[in-house]
Protein backbone atom coordinates (compact mmCIF):
# COMPACT_ATOMS: atom_id res chain seq x y z
CA UNK A 1 0.00 0.00 0.00
CA UNK A 2 1.30 3.19 -1.14
CA UNK A 3 0.82 6.62 0.77
CA UNK A 4 0.98 9.57 -1.44
CA UNK A 5 3.08 12.17 -1.16
CA UNK A 6 0.25 14.70 -2.24
CA UNK A 7 -2.27 13.56 0.68
CA UNK A 8 0.57 13.86 3.08
CA UNK A 9 1.26 17.27 2.02
CA UNK A 10 -2.24 18.42 1.92
CA UNK A 11 -3.12 16.83 5.44
CA UNK A 12 0.09 18.50 6.96
CA UNK A 13 -1.18 21.95 5.14
CA UNK A 14 -4.62 21.83 6.65
CA UNK A 15 -4.55 19.79 9.57
CA UNK A 16 -0.98 20.35 10.98
CA UNK A 17 0.11 17.92 13.46
CA UNK A 18 -3.38 16.33 13.07
CA UNK A 19 -3.00 15.62 9.43
CA UNK A 20 0.94 14.01 10.11
CA UNK A 21 -0.12 12.10 12.56
CA UNK A 22 -3.05 10.73 10.27
CA UNK A 23 -0.60 9.98 7.65
CA UNK A 24 1.71 8.16 10.02
CA UNK A 25 -0.67 5.81 11.12
CA UNK A 26 -2.30 5.22 7.38
CA UNK A 27 -0.81 1.68 6.64
CA UNK A 28 -1.08 -0.04 9.88
CA UNK A 29 -4.54 1.07 9.99
CA UNK A 30 -5.05 0.36 6.29
CA UNK A 31 -3.68 -3.32 7.29
CA UNK A 32 -6.19 -3.72 9.95
CA UNK A 33 -9.27 -2.71 8.27
CA UNK A 34 -8.36 -5.04 5.20
CA UNK A 35 -7.87 -8.22 7.71
CA UNK A 36 -11.02 -6.69 10.00
CA UNK A 37 -13.44 -7.25 7.20
CA UNK A 38 -11.68 -9.34 5.30
CA UNK A 39 -10.96 -7.65 2.11
CA UNK A 40 -8.35 -8.12 -0.84
CA UNK A 41 -6.37 -5.02 -2.16
CA UNK A 42 -6.84 -5.27 -5.94
CA UNK A 43 -5.18 -2.23 -7.25
CA UNK A 44 -2.83 0.84 -6.89
CA UNK A 45 -4.35 3.32 -4.30
CA UNK A 46 -6.22 6.33 -5.09
CA UNK A 47 -6.34 9.89 -2.79
CA UNK A 48 -8.05 12.93 -3.03
CA UNK A 49 -7.49 16.20 -1.14
CA UNK A 50 -8.32 14.15 2.47
CA UNK A 51 -8.61 10.80 2.37
CA UNK A 52 -6.91 7.23 1.02
CA UNK A 53 -9.18 4.96 -1.14
CA UNK A 54 -8.25 1.71 -1.61
CA UNK A 55 -9.87 -0.76 -4.09
CA UNK A 56 -10.73 -3.69 -2.76
CA UNK A 57 -12.88 -7.34 -3.01
CA UNK A 58 -15.00 -8.82 -0.54
CA UNK A 59 -14.96 -12.01 0.25
CA UNK A 60 -18.30 -12.61 -1.77
CA UNK A 61 -16.37 -11.41 -4.77
CA UNK A 62 -17.73 -7.85 -5.00
CA UNK A 63 -15.90 -5.01 -5.91
CA UNK A 64 -15.64 -1.92 -3.20
CA UNK A 65 -13.51 0.58 -1.71
CA UNK A 66 -11.80 1.49 1.27
CA UNK A 67 -11.94 4.83 2.58
CA UNK A 68 -9.50 6.03 5.00
CA UNK A 69 -10.01 9.62 6.42
CA UNK A 70 -9.06 12.13 9.36
CA UNK A 71 -12.39 12.09 11.33
CA UNK A 72 -13.16 15.75 12.14
CA UNK A 73 -16.76 17.64 11.76
CA UNK A 74 -16.76 17.31 7.83
CA UNK A 75 -16.23 13.46 7.72
CA UNK A 76 -18.12 12.73 10.68
CA UNK A 77 -21.73 13.06 8.77
CA UNK A 78 -20.81 11.13 6.06
CA UNK A 79 -22.00 8.08 6.76
CA UNK A 80 -25.04 9.74 8.06
CA UNK A 81 -26.00 10.89 4.45
CA UNK A 82 -24.84 7.78 2.93
CA UNK A 83 -27.40 5.91 4.72
CA UNK A 84 -30.28 8.29 4.40
CA UNK A 85 -29.69 8.20 1.01
CA UNK A 86 -29.48 4.07 0.82
CA UNK A 87 -28.39 4.38 -2.84
CA UNK A 88 -30.39 6.40 -4.14
CA UNK A 89 -28.22 8.90 -6.60
CA UNK A 90 -24.63 8.24 -3.85
CA UNK A 91 -22.55 5.43 -3.67
CA UNK A 92 -23.95 2.85 -0.81
CA UNK A 93 -22.24 2.34 2.54
CA UNK A 94 -21.32 -1.12 3.30
CA UNK A 95 -19.32 -0.98 6.60
CA UNK A 96 -18.25 1.67 8.74
CA UNK A 97 -16.16 2.50 11.43
CA UNK A 98 -17.07 5.49 14.12
CA UNK A 99 -14.04 5.56 16.03
CA UNK A 100 -11.78 6.05 13.10
CA UNK A 101 -14.46 7.55 10.67
CA UNK A 102 -13.03 4.31 7.98
CA UNK A 103 -15.83 3.19 5.37
CA UNK A 104 -16.28 0.29 3.17
CA UNK A 105 -18.04 1.55 0.22
CA UNK A 106 -19.74 0.68 -3.08
CA UNK A 107 -17.35 0.67 -5.77
CA UNK A 108 -18.21 2.90 -8.84
CA UNK A 109 -15.68 3.21 -12.37
CA UNK A 110 -13.22 5.96 -11.17
CA UNK A 111 -11.80 6.36 -14.53
CA UNK A 112 -15.08 8.41 -15.49
CA UNK A 113 -15.84 11.43 -13.36
CA UNK A 114 -19.03 13.32 -15.15
CA UNK A 115 -16.51 15.89 -15.58
CA UNK A 116 -15.68 13.80 -19.26
CA UNK A 117 -19.31 13.82 -20.06
CA UNK A 118 -19.09 15.36 -23.63
CA UNK A 119 -22.10 17.20 -23.87
CA UNK A 120 -21.60 19.67 -20.50
CA UNK A 121 -25.12 21.01 -20.85
CA UNK A 122 -26.40 17.21 -20.02
CA UNK A 123 -23.63 17.06 -17.28
CA UNK A 124 -25.37 19.63 -15.70
CA UNK A 125 -28.80 18.55 -16.26
CA UNK A 126 -27.73 14.95 -14.82
CA UNK A 127 -26.15 16.96 -11.58
CA UNK A 128 -29.08 18.90 -11.47
CA UNK A 129 -31.10 15.81 -11.26
CA UNK A 130 -28.92 14.04 -8.70
CA UNK A 131 -28.44 17.52 -6.82
CA UNK A 132 -32.39 17.40 -6.85
CA UNK A 133 -32.87 13.65 -5.36
CA UNK A 134 -30.06 14.43 -2.48
CA UNK A 135 -31.42 17.39 -1.11
CA UNK A 136 -35.33 15.87 -0.93
CA UNK A 137 -34.19 13.95 2.15
CA UNK A 138 -35.21 16.16 5.23
CA UNK A 139 -31.76 16.39 7.49
CA UNK A 140 -31.51 14.27 10.60
CA UNK A 141 -31.17 16.38 14.02
CA UNK A 142 -27.30 16.31 15.45
CA UNK A 143 -25.84 17.51 11.54
CA UNK A 144 -23.89 20.82 10.88
CA UNK A 145 -26.30 23.49 10.02
CA UNK A 146 -26.20 26.06 7.48
CA UNK A 147 -27.64 28.40 9.93
CA UNK A 148 -24.89 28.85 12.14
CA UNK A 149 -22.33 28.32 9.35
CA UNK A 150 -23.63 31.35 7.90
CA UNK A 151 -23.85 33.21 10.58
CA UNK A 152 -20.25 33.32 11.38
CA UNK A 153 -19.42 33.91 7.49
CA UNK A 154 -21.81 37.29 7.77
CA UNK A 155 -19.62 37.95 11.32
CA UNK A 156 -16.39 37.45 9.58
CA UNK A 157 -16.66 39.21 6.29
CA UNK A 158 -15.76 42.61 7.07
CA UNK A 159 -12.64 41.94 8.46
CA UNK A 160 -12.13 39.98 5.18
CA UNK A 161 -13.26 42.46 2.83
CA UNK A 162 -11.28 45.09 4.53
CA UNK A 163 -7.81 42.42 3.47
CA UNK A 164 -8.75 42.50 -0.32
CA UNK A 165 -9.09 45.73 -3.08
CA UNK A 166 -11.81 47.81 -3.73
CA UNK A 167 -13.88 45.78 -6.27
CA UNK A 168 -12.97 42.21 -4.51
CA UNK A 169 -14.49 43.66 -1.23
CA UNK A 170 -17.07 45.54 -2.20
CA UNK A 171 -18.37 41.71 -3.95
CA UNK A 172 -18.07 40.01 -0.64
CA UNK A 173 -19.63 42.58 1.31
CA UNK A 174 -22.60 42.24 -1.07
CA UNK A 175 -22.57 38.70 -0.84
CA UNK A 176 -22.30 38.74 2.68
CA UNK A 177 -25.94 41.23 2.25
CA UNK A 178 -27.70 38.88 0.28
CA UNK A 179 -26.97 35.86 3.00
CA UNK A 180 -27.91 38.18 6.29
CA UNK A 181 -31.58 38.71 4.03
CA UNK A 182 -31.86 34.47 4.66
CA UNK A 183 -30.32 33.88 7.68
CA UNK A 184 -33.36 33.75 9.30
CA UNK A 185 -35.15 30.65 7.21
CA UNK A 186 -31.39 28.27 6.63
CA UNK A 187 -33.23 25.73 5.48
CA UNK A 188 -34.02 22.11 6.74
CA UNK A 189 -32.87 19.54 3.98
CA UNK A 190 -29.89 17.22 3.81
CA UNK A 191 -27.32 19.39 1.91
CA UNK A 192 -24.45 17.11 0.03
CA UNK A 193 -22.25 20.05 0.12
CA UNK A 194 -19.79 19.30 -2.45
CA UNK A 195 -21.48 18.08 -4.88
CA UNK A 196 -19.08 19.06 -8.23
CA UNK A 197 -18.41 17.21 -11.40
CA UNK A 198 -15.57 14.87 -9.91
CA UNK A 199 -17.35 13.61 -7.65
CA UNK A 200 -20.03 12.11 -9.53
CA UNK A 201 -18.75 9.03 -10.97
CA UNK A 202 -20.75 5.90 -13.73
CA UNK A 203 -21.66 2.92 -12.19
CA UNK A 204 -23.82 0.09 -13.64
CA UNK A 205 -26.50 -0.22 -10.67
CA UNK A 206 -27.28 3.78 -11.52
CA UNK A 207 -25.45 5.70 -14.44
CA UNK A 208 -24.51 8.25 -12.42
CA UNK A 209 -23.48 8.24 -8.57
CA UNK A 210 -22.52 10.78 -5.91
CA UNK A 211 -19.29 10.25 -3.86
CA UNK A 212 -17.45 12.22 -1.13
CA UNK A 213 -20.62 14.63 0.44
CA UNK A 214 -20.02 16.78 3.52
CA UNK A 215 -23.80 16.32 4.99
CA UNK A 216 -25.32 19.74 6.20
CA UNK A 217 -28.42 20.82 7.02
CA UNK A 218 -29.70 23.80 5.02
CA UNK A 219 -31.15 25.21 1.88
CA UNK A 220 -30.36 23.53 -1.14
CA UNK A 221 -29.49 26.76 -2.90
CA UNK A 222 -26.56 26.44 -1.00
CA UNK A 223 -25.56 23.24 -2.94
CA UNK A 224 -25.80 24.85 -6.58
CA UNK A 225 -22.31 26.82 -6.80
CA UNK A 226 -20.02 23.88 -7.74
CA UNK A 227 -22.36 23.05 -10.83
CA UNK A 228 -22.04 26.90 -12.29
CA UNK A 229 -18.09 27.18 -11.30
CA UNK A 230 -17.10 23.29 -12.77
CA UNK A 231 -16.25 23.38 -16.66
CA UNK A 232 -16.87 26.80 -16.13
CA UNK A 233 -17.90 28.89 -19.22
CA UNK A 234 -17.07 32.71 -18.58
CA UNK A 235 -20.13 33.82 -21.30
CA UNK A 236 -22.96 35.62 -18.66
CA UNK A 237 -25.75 33.38 -20.78
CA UNK A 238 -24.65 30.44 -19.46
CA UNK A 239 -24.09 30.91 -15.75
CA UNK A 240 -27.89 32.06 -16.23
CA UNK A 241 -28.64 28.53 -18.15
CA UNK A 242 -27.09 26.48 -15.66
CA UNK A 243 -28.69 28.55 -12.69
CA UNK A 244 -32.32 28.48 -14.21
CA UNK A 245 -32.17 24.79 -15.02
CA UNK A 246 -30.89 23.98 -11.41
CA UNK A 247 -33.24 25.84 -9.77
CA UNK A 248 -36.15 24.58 -11.69
CA UNK A 249 -35.05 20.46 -11.31
CA UNK A 250 -34.77 21.74 -7.70
CA UNK A 251 -37.96 23.77 -7.18
CA UNK A 252 -36.27 26.03 -5.48
CA UNK A 253 -37.05 30.02 -5.24
CA UNK A 254 -34.66 31.92 -7.74
CA UNK A 255 -34.30 34.85 -5.63
CA UNK A 256 -33.55 32.60 -2.22
CA UNK A 257 -31.51 30.21 -4.23
CA UNK A 258 -29.05 33.15 -5.52
CA UNK A 259 -29.32 34.85 -1.83
CA UNK A 260 -27.67 31.07 -0.85
CA UNK A 261 -25.11 30.88 -4.07
CA UNK A 262 -23.85 34.01 -3.20
CA UNK A 263 -23.37 32.90 0.53
CA UNK A 264 -21.65 30.03 -1.30
CA UNK A 265 -19.26 32.45 -3.23
CA UNK A 266 -18.62 33.97 0.81
CA UNK A 267 -18.00 31.21 2.10
CA UNK A 268 -15.29 30.23 -0.67
CA UNK A 269 -13.84 33.85 -0.29
CA UNK A 270 -13.20 34.29 3.17
CA UNK A 271 -11.23 30.34 2.63
CA UNK A 272 -9.46 32.49 0.68
CA UNK A 273 -8.75 35.65 2.47
CA UNK A 274 -7.71 33.08 5.86
CA UNK A 275 -5.10 31.44 2.96
CA UNK A 276 -3.37 34.71 2.34
CA UNK A 277 -4.86 34.77 -1.38
CA UNK A 278 -4.59 38.64 -2.59
CA UNK A 279 -7.84 38.24 -4.56
CA UNK A 280 -11.17 36.38 -4.80
CA UNK A 281 -11.19 33.80 -7.33
CA UNK A 282 -12.35 35.62 -10.80
CA UNK A 283 -14.80 32.92 -12.03
CA UNK A 284 -16.71 33.22 -8.59
CA UNK A 285 -16.25 36.78 -8.95
CA UNK A 286 -17.64 36.40 -12.38
CA UNK A 287 -20.38 34.41 -11.34
CA UNK A 288 -21.58 36.26 -8.40
CA UNK A 289 -21.91 39.51 -10.34
CA UNK A 290 -23.89 38.10 -13.52
CA UNK A 291 -26.33 37.24 -10.42
CA UNK A 292 -26.61 40.51 -8.39
CA UNK A 293 -26.97 42.26 -12.06
CA UNK A 294 -29.72 40.14 -12.91
CA UNK A 295 -31.31 40.39 -9.21
CA UNK A 296 -33.31 37.25 -9.24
Amino acid sequence: MHVPAELAASQAKYNGEAGRAFIAALPARAEEFLARWDLALTGPSMHGVASLVLPVRRPDGTPAVLKLQLLDEESEGEPVGLRIWAGRGSVRLLDHDPDTGTMLLERADETRHLSTHPDHREAVRILADLLAGLSSHPAPPGLRTLSAIAGRMVADAPAAADRLGADDARLLRDCAAAVREVLPEPGDRLLHWDLHYDNILAAEREPWLAIDPKPLAGDPGFDLLPALTDLWNPDPAETLWRFDLLTERLGLDRGRARAWTLGRVLQNGLWDVEDGEPALDPDQVSIARTLLSRGA
